[in-house]
């Protein structure tokens, strides 16, 4: 017998540890774990939860039609999964557990517990380099180093893509049963969780549903993704970040599907191309993550960032929850956010250069808001677009580039469709006043039900400056 774990890895398709699992003729059994106080220590957003729910019970089924039984359990944490794994690979007589890695320092710690536990009781443990085009610590410098900076690392990604092979593992044979698995298959209970989910009816979670999403995106929509991607009011984002997020889409999936789609993924300036890049961009991130492990305990990257004296207003930082800081573009994104538990990239960015370089609000602070809300909240991307905005992350923006949230907002949404959405109290504004809306109203002797900007851009720009430059200026110690 053979246990499959399954942790981000939700997919039937191109998942390694489960083709192992199947190359022989023993039977397989699949096995995942809820972990309730893990999840709200890591401000597992509810967005997230259900769609992880949604999709185990397609999983279930997926699998179940190749005679794989797909188990749920509960643990309260990391520890006590480890724990249940093994002691269920003992009681249903596995012989082997397999895998496929996760990276961050939590999960890394997890499985090194795990692996002791199977030892102990003469159980092999197997796994896989499968979350990421290339795993963490195979893309290094020429002297044999992990990069550091994304543009070097992205060419060494696509130099090694020349030649490789990405086309996905082949879905594995349907298995023979056995009374052993026929009585797995009856003990099946309803997936249920104890941690809060949230209606994700609005996305799709089969197999079929989400491979067409990615299908139709790589055919009829890339093409135009650097035209238009950072248009908000456009629907030219892919939308499969909750899946890769997940692991109901791997990245080596959507490559090959954008190969075969798009004859010019190669070509420099594509929307095909820089969709690509994006994609390189989860795998830095998660390079950086896993070679550094002091991310994960919430440090800066850069050890100066530790030297930032924050505000940190709870006041400002709840109307910047709220989306009432009185900047449209920031508050229109914040209301998305809320509503749906997706945000654009552009306004990420946005959002994210406001709390820090504005508000002055710790990078933390808006990382783990973010968390609990984003439907494809991944911690290596999430921490890694947070660091990159506060100017404290590797290969981060300049702290002295700060965005001026009116400009982005006139720049990214001109005429205020996006605005307007998310925002029906400025549905009345004119076009060319949308961006500054209190200042038609005040010209014009209009009431509105919409704040007044929380803190004036100029004079904050000029504070975080300081405070940015006198953090640079001390004295660093070595982060731990």
């Amino acid at each position: 017998m053979h246990l499959v774990w399954f942790r981000r890895d939700l997919r039937g398709l191109d998942n390694r540890a489960l083709n192992a699992a199947s190359e022989a003729s023993d039977p397989v059994v699949g096995i995942f774990i809820e972990t309730p106080e893990q999840w709200a220590s890591h401000h597992l957003a509810p967005k997230q939860a259900g769609l992880i729910k949604a999709r185990l019970e397609a999983l279930r089924e997926e699998l179940s039609a190749r005679n794989i039984p797909l188990v749920v359990e509960r643990a309260a944490d990391f520890s006590q999964s480890a724990e249940k794994v093994a002691d269920y690979a003992h009681r249903i007589g596995a012989t082997a557990v397999f895998a496929n890695k996760e990276y961050e320092l939590n999960e890394s710690k997890r499985d090194e517990q795990v692996c002791a536990a199977l030892a102990n009781k003469g159980i092999a443990w197997y796994a896989y380099d499968d979350r990421n085009l290339f795993a963490p610590g195979t893309i290094k410098s020429g002297k044999g180093e992990p990069y550091k900076v994304f543009t070097p690392f992205k060419k060494a990604c696509l130099r090694a893509l020349d030649g490789m092979d990405v086309s996905p593992c082949q879905k594995p044979s349907k298995r023979e049963t056995n009374v052993a698995i026929d009585t797995i298959f009856s003990e099946l209970k309803p997936v249920h969780f104890d941690y809060p989910t949230e209606d994700v009816s609005d996305w799709a979670s089969d197999e079929k549903g989400i491979l067409e999403h990615m299908r139709r995106y790589c055919r009829e929509q890339v093409a135009d993704y650097k035209r238009q991607r950072d248009f908000p009011a456009v629907d030219a984002t892919s939308q499969l970040s909750p899946y890769l997020a997940i692991g109901a889409l791997s990245p080596r999936q959507c490559l090959a599907r954008l190969q075969e789609e798009q004859a010019d993924w190669r070509e420099p300036d594509t929307g095909a191309a820089t969709w690509l890049s994006e994609l390189i961009w989860r795998d830095f991130y998660q390079e950086v993550s896993a070679q550094n492990p002091a991310i994960s305990k919430k440090y800066s990257f850069l050890a100066w960032g530790e030297s930032v004296v924050w505000d940190n207003d709870p006041s400002l930082f709840e109307a910047w929850k709220a989306g009432k800081t009185g900047f449209p573009i920031v508050d229109a994104a914040m209301h998305q956010l809320n509503q749906t538990g997706w945000m654009h990239n552009r306004l990420r960015m946005i959002v994210a250069s406001f709390l820090t370089k504005d508000l002055l609000i710790d990078w933390r602070w808006g990382e783990d808001y973010f968390m609990s809300k984003l439907i494809d909240g991944d911690f290596a991307s999430n921490n890694g677009g947070w660091q990159w905005s506060a100017s404290v992350g590797t290969d981060a923006q300049p702290y002295f580039r700060i965005f001026n949230p009116t400009t982005q907002g006139e720049r990214f949404d001109s005429d205020g469709r996006f605005i307007r959405r998310w925002l029906p109290a400025l549905k009345q504004v004119p076009g060319k006043h949308i961006h500054q809306p209190w200042r038609w109203a005040e010209q014009y002797a209009q009431t509105l039900d919409y704040p007044r900007p929380v803190v004036d851009h100029a004079t904050q720009r000029k504070k975080a400056l300081a405070i940015f430059e006198a953090a640079k200026n001390q004295p660093q110690e070595q982060t731990p």
